[in-house]
């Protein structure tokens, strides 16, 4: 058996393909793993519980069928679905993580982790994100009607294009300090993470320590997950 980890799925109902590939994926992988653990972006927007779009149906009815075949499903928020709250948690029988977990897999700690706190070098998003996880920033939207909440997702992600694009790549990326504080800080040699898209594994120094930062990719092309069971872990594709 093992745990298998994934992130950056940005589901949404014009990509139809990607849906199809992590439903599959849940049905012929996950189904016969010990958990699943999905650390944020599983959407590419995610405007509230209560939205309607059909086309996210196949997403809440693999996880919910994961769930009833007795699999754990842990959930963390990204930057893009944020608002995923206890009614999506009640809908699909999946746990909520915070913006930092620790879990033993298989003997080895392990850090959980979306990414973005750690890219601290990109100043703006990391005002922007400040704002959009502000308690009340959320109740105000939430409030709004499912169109306008809509129409303000998609003026957000217009933002978030036209910055990426105008950014230097390397402020993006993770900051190697940020990296190892956040290490030291929960005592792990292992960190797991995703937003950057930059699949990889990495060799740290941490205290004097051999350590490793895994990098999940996004599900653009392929799907992107990590497999860790009692030999160790591997980064692959699907």
């Amino acid at each position: 058996m093992a745990l298998l980890f994934t992130s950056d799925l940005h589901l949404e109902g014009s990509r139809p393909e990607t849906t199809e590939r992590f439903v599959e994926f849940v049905r012929e992988r996950a189904r016969h793993a010990d958990a699943l653990y999905i650390l944020g972006d599983l959407f590419e927007a995610w405007i509230g519980d209560d939205d309607t779009d059909p086309r996210l149906k196949p997403v809440i009815e693999a996880l919910k069928s994961l769930h009833r075949a007795g699999v754990p499903c842990a959930i963390m928020h990204g930057n893009r679905d944020f608002l995923i709250g206890r009614r999506f948690a009640a809908a699909t029988g999946c746990r909520l993580l915070g913006d930092y977990e620790t879990i033993d897999a298989f003997g080895q700690r392990v850090l959980l982790t979306h990414g973005d706190l750690l890219c601290t070098d990109d100043s703006r998003y990391q005002s922007l994100r400040a704002m959009l996880r502000d308690p009340d920033w959320q109740r105000d939207f939430l409030g709004k009607p499912l169109g306008e909440r809509r129409t303000v997702a998609e003026e957000l992600r217009g933002v978030s294009r036209s910055e990426t694009a105008s950014k230097p790549e390397d402020i993006m990326d993770v900051n190697p300090a940020a990296v190892e504080a956040a290490m030291r800080r929960f005592d792990v040699r292992h960190l797991l993470h995703g937003h950057t898209h930059r699949p990889a594994v990495h060799d740290l120094t941490v205290e004097g320590g051999a350590a490793k930062r895994i990098v999940l990719g996004a599900w653009h092309q392929q799907g992107w997950f990590v497999r860790w069971d009692e030999h160790g872990f591997t980064l692959e594709t699907c």
